[in-house]
């Protein structure tokens, strides 16, 4: 399943220079450029409550979106770099990279865990400790998945889950080269402090 793709509003900015972008900042608008994909740059404004916002959620540099300019096509947009205030730490420049759909990009994707149901290790009260919930991963820009899926059927207590065990879709793979683990299977809790209390009893 393809992932959808948040739309981003902007407006082209008229005029260019400092003396528009201190403009563009003085009607609450952030100032940005739009670049790349063989088009001339184009100069945009876009909401500071509206990009603010977006920044708090985190993932901006890392979050394809479809720029929606009026009078213009859409297009596909990742963020290339934010300048802001050194002293209040506020946005006041955006970069945009246009994106063909035959282009990569890296994003982080988020990861389903299947079939919990069929796993011996957590029908016996093992506990799915999950490390990472994201993993981040080399996408094409045409074609980025919801998710990527783990399935649990048959994993036992103890089972550590690493990248190189899920099956990624076509034409997506991760950002590291490490085997880096995903999720493991702990024992019950229960049974961790008999463990704990017969290793105190050997001693």
């Amino acid at each position: 399943m393809v992932r959808e793709v948040p739309d981003f509003h902007a407006t082209v900015r008229t005029g260019t220079g400092k003396g528009a972008a201190r403009q563009a900042r003085r009607e609450g608008y952030v100032p940005g450029i739009v670049y790349g994909g063989g088009k001339d740059p184009v100069a945009i404004n876009m909401s500071f409550n509206v990009l603010l916002k977006k920044l708090k959620e985190g993932r901006f540099l890392s979050t394809l979106f479809n720029l929606k300019v009026e009078g213009q096509e859409d297009v596909r947009v990742v963020c290339r770099g934010v300048q802001r205030d050194v002293v209040k730490d506020l946005p006041t420049h955006v970069d945009f990279m246009r994106l063909k759909s035959d282009s990569r990009i890296n994003l982080f994707i988020h990861v389903d865990f299947v079939n919990q149901k069929d796993s011996p290790g957590l029908k016996k009260g093992g506990v799915l400790t999950i490390v990472r919930a994201e993993v981040e991963l080399e996408v094409p820009a045409g074609d980025i998945p919801t998710a990527i899926t783990v399935d649990m059927t048959g994993r036992e207590v103890g089972d550590v889950i690493h990248i190189h065990d899920v099956v990624l879709p076509e034409g997506v793979k991760p950002t590291i080269e490490r085997n880096f683990v995903i999720a493991n299977i702990s024992a019950p809790s229960g049974l961790r402090s008999a463990e704990n209390e017969e290793a105190g009893d050997e001693a």
